[in-house]
């Protein structure tokens, strides 16, 4: 059997003319400020206009402090490793609990570093979508009997799915069909179990999804 190709991963993946330009207002600021003379910005132009890649992109930048790189459009700072402005917060409700009824997390929420959700003869919802993280390492706990828990997460975060079906489902759908996110992006793990019922991982693309506040 034919091994599939794999997929490349976020150094390997090829920019925009818009990202070029965004790094290169960041380096004309840099030399403004007198952090890099007129012939370093000279030469650091010359490679980012000749880049390809986000791993041509991110020597130029490494030697500038955080703020000097806050122009740059947060999907391409997260791609050049550079820290993620999703995470801090004031940590949001650590349960969701549907007993023969509903529960939802959705909209602009932040993550606690721990949160239960718990689903009998009911459903809950939780969607990462727009949602920050109080802290880059977050658990997600789901226990479903004899009824559901959807959990949607971004494709630019990272998921670990660890929980387990018994008579039930417990398990993940990527529908993004993206590369993994960065090491510097938030992570999520999600564990838990489905008892007569099911827990669905949904790893969707989050430019589809819609913004809403959290009622």
């Amino acid at each position: 059997m034919s091994e599939e190709p794999a997929l490349p991963g976020p150094e390997q993946m090829r920019i925009s003319d818009a990202d070029r330009e965004q790094v290169a207002q960041v380096l004309h600021a840099a030399m403004s400020e007198g952090r890099i003379t007129i012939n370093e910005l000279e030469e650091r132009l010359t490679t980012v206009y000749a880049a390809k890649t986000v791993g041509d992109l991110k020597p130029v930048t490494a030697d500038l402090p955080q703020q000097s790189r806050s122009a740059i459009e947060p999907a391409t700072s997260r791609a050049l490793g550079l820290p993620d402005d999703r995470i801090g917060g004031h940590p949001g409700s650590g349960a969701s609990i549907a007993v023969m009824s509903g529960a939802s997390r959705k909209g602009s929420w932040v993550v606690p570093p721990q949160h239960n959700s718990f689903a009998f003869w009911g459903g809950a919802e939780l969607d990462l979508r727009h949602a920050r993280f109080a802290e880059k390492h977050s658990t997600i706990t789901a226990v479903a009997i004899m009824g559901g828990i959807d959990i949607i997460v971004p494709d630019d975060i990272n998921v670990d799915v660890t929980g387990i079906g018994f008579m039930g489902a417990f398990e993940l759908e990527d529908r993004a069909g993206t590369p993994a996110a960065p090491p510097t992006a938030p992570t999520v793990k999600i564990t838990g179990l489905a008892f007569w019922g099911a827990v669905v991982v949904k790893r969707k693309p989050r430019k589809n999804a819609v913004p809403e506040i959290e009622g």
